[in-house]
């Protein structure tokens, strides 16, 4: 199961102002904490589809606080990359709001699956290195030190790119350049490779940044080197079956807002601006 993490503010917000979260395409149900299920989704003014990594970007937090303002509730349904976009399709009812990497978008928009003038970019979000909390922070600033650091690990947990998650596919991609040939990188065989160190399996995992800093077990070394090209950039858009268009395009905007970046950006997403 993968697990999500949100803010006091945010489980203070929800409680209180409607935001209705669940957890599609997983074997079990989400942590206590989410017990709205996917019927509020059903209810909601406002329902959002997403992948993990912008849920815990912040999006729950900035969910809750905007229906504070407006009192419109927003449902927010997290589904796996390998199986999103089918979703966002066949979904029932259909979502009002969709986030993708945008190689993703943009094939959904020339299928006909984005309303027109609403595919925005979001913001980046980066592939970082973890280790247990309390462990020293080994140097990864060129791709050298990098491939070094890894290989002197017991073992570097990772999503497992069977997946066909874009997360899994990008590690996947890094861990096959002969520059890390010999790195032990075992795949996690629950959730994602961060997860698998805060549970104590391995010494280092290669995570998303917004996945790895919910997690106390653990801690962010960095990003990887850029020339790895480890990140995904994502985009945000009114689905075309949207049936409360008005609110969607009000909610977008309202996380595009400069204030809103005060979430986003500790949480490890990078606008763009």
């Amino acid at each position: 199961m993968r697990r999500h993490h949100v803010s006091a503010l945010a489980i203070a917000l929800i409680a209180s102002s409607g935001v209705t979260i669940s957890v599609l395409g997983q074997n079990k149900p989400a942590p206590a904490v989410f017990a709205p299920t996917a019927g509020q989704y059903e209810t909601a003014d406002i329902r959002v589809i997403t992948p993990g990594v912008v849920f815990a970007s912040g999006l729950p937090d900035l969910a809750a606080a905007f229906t504070k303002e407006t009192g419109k509730t927003v449902g927010i349904t997290t589904i796996g990359m390998g199986t999103i976009v089918g979703e966002i399709s066949k979904n029932t009812p259909p979502p009002d709001v969709i986030f993708l990497p945008f190689q993703l978008m943009t094939t959904l928009s020339l299928d006909g699956g984005v309303m027109p003038g609403t595919f925005t970019p979001l913001g980046r979000t980066r592939m970082g290195l973890a280790v247990r909390a309390g462990a020293p922070h080994p140097d990864i600033s060129t791709v050298e030190k990098f491939a070094a650091a890894l290989k002197s690990a017991k073992a570097v947990m990772r999503s497992n790119p069977a997946s066909r998650t874009m997360v899994a596919t990008l590690i996947d991609d890094v861990l096959k350049r002969p520059e890390f040939a010999g790195v032990n990188a075992p795949v996690s065989t629950k959730g994602e490779g961060g997860q698998a160190l805060a549970r104590g399996e391995g010494d280092m995992a290669i995570q998303t940044i917004s996945q790895i800093l919910p997690y106390k077990e653990i801690e962010l070394v960095g990003p990887l080197p850029r020339e790895l090209g480890a990140w995904m950039d994502m985009t945000t858009a009114v689905s075309s079956r949207a049936t409360h268009a008005d609110d969607a395009r009000a909610f977008i905007r309202y996380l595009l807002r400069a204030e809103s970046n005060k979430v986003w950006k500790p949480r490890g997403l990078e606008r763009f601006e």
